[in-house]
């Protein structure tokens, strides 16, 4: 992987490469799909996700608002609103209200056993 001494104002296009996959694979999409939604070839969405090729500025957003994630995500991993990953979040807005309920006890349970 990357230095890990680099600046937080250095990309890693390895681990930005890492994070796209990861994420298109959370959300079970087919690499071939996802380069043909974004009108870009296959080799060169495999290229990126392996840290071999560069985005441009256009392709780097439309593949943001495809995986719906932030930049801040996928150029350097930081954590998304409410100190939750964004995957965390995107599962959450799929459950139906009684599990949201339900994970919600369960976090107020978690929070009460670490305050003991």
């Amino acid at each position: 992987m990357c230095n890990t001494t680099q600046l937080p104002d250095e990309i890693c296009y390895k681990e930005v490469g890492l994070r796209i996959k990861n994420r298109r694979v959370e959300l079970g999409i087919k690499q071939a799909k996802m380069a043909d939604d974004l009108k870009m070839s296959n080799n060169h969405l495999s290229a990126v996700e392996h840290g071999t090729q560069k985005l441009s500025l256009d392709a780097f957003v439309r593949i943001c608002s495809y995986l719906n994630t932030t930049p801040n995500y996928l150029l350097f991993g930081s954590i998304h609103s409410y100190n939750l990953p964004q995957n965390t979040l995107d599962k959450l807005k799929l459950c139906d209200p009684n599990y949201l309920e339900l994970a919600n006890e369960l976090i107020e349970i978690m929070v009460k056993k670490k305050q003991q």
